[in-house]
Formats: C-alpha cells, sequence, structure tokens
C-alpha cells in the first residue's frame, strides 16, 4: 500500500516535471527525495546541487562546480526551481517565513525573510507544507517574505504548485488565486477546506493525486529513501 508519504513525495516530483535543465534546489526532506525520484525518472536534465558550490550525481558524488558567480547568473535568469516552505501562505501566494503578528511587536520571531524575495521574483518557486491548517493558510499573511500573484509581474515569476500532507494546490484561476488541483488518497474536499483559512477555488470533481508507478514506489523505497525518513516527516492521518 502507498504511503501518504509517499503520495507527497510523487507530488513534489511532479513539480519538476518539464523543468528541463535548471538547477532544483528543494528545501527539507520530502521535496529533495521528490527531486531526486524526478531526476531519476521523468526529468533526467535537473541539476541538483549539494546547497553550496557542486552540482551532485543521482549517488552524491560531484558532477559539475557551481562558482558563486554562476549561481548568481541561475538565481535572476530564471534557471532555477525551488521548493520552499511557508509558516503561512495565502489565496495569492504570499507567504511568510519572518514572523507572527505585528511587525512592530511579534508574538514569534521566524527565519526572516532569507532569499524569499529574489527566489520568487526570478525563478519559478513552489512550496512544501507538512502540515496543512488554517494556522498556515490564511486569508492574510502577517509580513510578505514570498511574493504572491498580486503583488508582482515579470518574466520569471511563477509559483507552479503548493504540495501539502492533504493535497495538491495551484494557481491555476483567471485570478491567479488558489485551486485546489488534487487531493491525495482518503482525505476528502471537504477536509482541505476545513483545513484552509480562506475560501478555496474548486472546480468541479477534484482529481486524485496520482498513484506512483511500481518503479518509482521501489526507487523510493530502496534507493532514494530505504530508511524510511519520509514517514517521520508525513504520519497517517
Amino acid at each position: 500500500m502507498t504511503s501518504r508519504a509517499e503520495y507527497c513525495v510523487i507530488a513534489c516530483a511532479e513539480a519538476w516535471r518539464d523543468d528541463g535543465e535548471v538547477l532544483a534546489s528543494p528545501m527539507g526532506l520530502i521535496p529533495s527525495l521528490g527531486a531526486r525520484l524526478a531526476r531519476r525518472t521523468f526529468s533526467p536534465d535537473l541539476l541538483l546541487t549539494d546547497g553550496e558550490a557542486l552540482l551532485v550525481d543521482l549517488d552524491g558524488r560531484p558532477e559539475g562546480w557551481l562558482p558563486y558567480r554562476r549561481h548568481l547568473t541561475m538565481v535572476t535568469g530564471g534557471r532555477r526551481h525551488v521548493m520552499m516552505g511557508a509558516s503561512q501562505i495565502d489565496r495569492h501566494g504570499n507567504q511568510n517565513i519572518s514572523c507572527i503578528g505585528d511587525w512592530e511587536r511579534p508574538s514569534r520571531q521566524l527565519l526572516g525573510v532569507r532569499g524569499a524575495p529574489v527566489n520568487t521574483l526570478n525563478n519559478p518557486v513552489s512550496y512544501w507544507i507538512p502540515k496543512h491548517s488554517p494556522r498556515v493558510f490564511v486569508e492574510r499573511v502577517d509580513m510578505v517574505s514570498g511574493v504572491g500573484y498580486d503583488r508582482a509581474v515579470g518574466p520569471y515569476h511563477r509559483l507552479p504548485r503548493v504540495v501539502t500532507d492533504l493535497a495538491v494546490l495551484d494557481f491555476a484561476t483567471p485570478d491567479r488565486s488558489m485551486r485546489l488541483a488534487s487531493v491525495h488518497p482518503g482525505v476528502t474536499v471537504d477536509e482541505v477546506r476545513a483545513a484552509t483559512g480562506f475560501e478555496l477555488v474548486v472546480d468541479g470533481d477534484v482529481p486524485t493525486t496520482r498513484e506512483p508507478t511500481p518503479e518509482e514506489l521501489r526507487l523510493i523505497r530502496e534507493v532514494i529513501d530505504p530508511g524510511g525518513l519520509r514517514d517521520r516527516e508525513v504520519a497517517p492521518r
């Protein structure tokens, strides 16, 4: 039986489908597993990095050097597809990883905006959220770190998808507001709506997140994550 975590890995991998030769920058375990699965299957041209200065092969061995000047060229020219996290995200894809509450006196200090503005303005950016809840999916973020569709227009600004432990969401609507693209097996549309702090766009019958192929399951279980770390991040509900 396919686990919820494995559906999440598949959904994250799909973010890089048809991207061609771009730098995949997954942040977090499930996105990293997804990027490696995509490279091994339907997106063989993806470039994987060690996070610092090297391009790495599927087994982690260096296959190229990524000097800082080259990295900046890729970052500012749409040749990178990032998958980040979000402490808050709203209906237009504005993301917050900086603080919770009023900027002058926040109730919680988080990471800070980090590279989120540059990422979202200059590259495709998807999001991975391991626990779908109204605390994360909010009507209005407390601070904009990553820039959403209602605040930016540009040649490289694109938010392909949001993957959570419940569903896959996108912005394929006329006003670029968040749409429920698929639900993971065992999850209902009402469950996703109840876990979202704003009204999602729902177009008719919502499909189920696709099943992994037998080969994809083998790769996840035997090659990419034989230790089963994925199930520690996404537990069955």
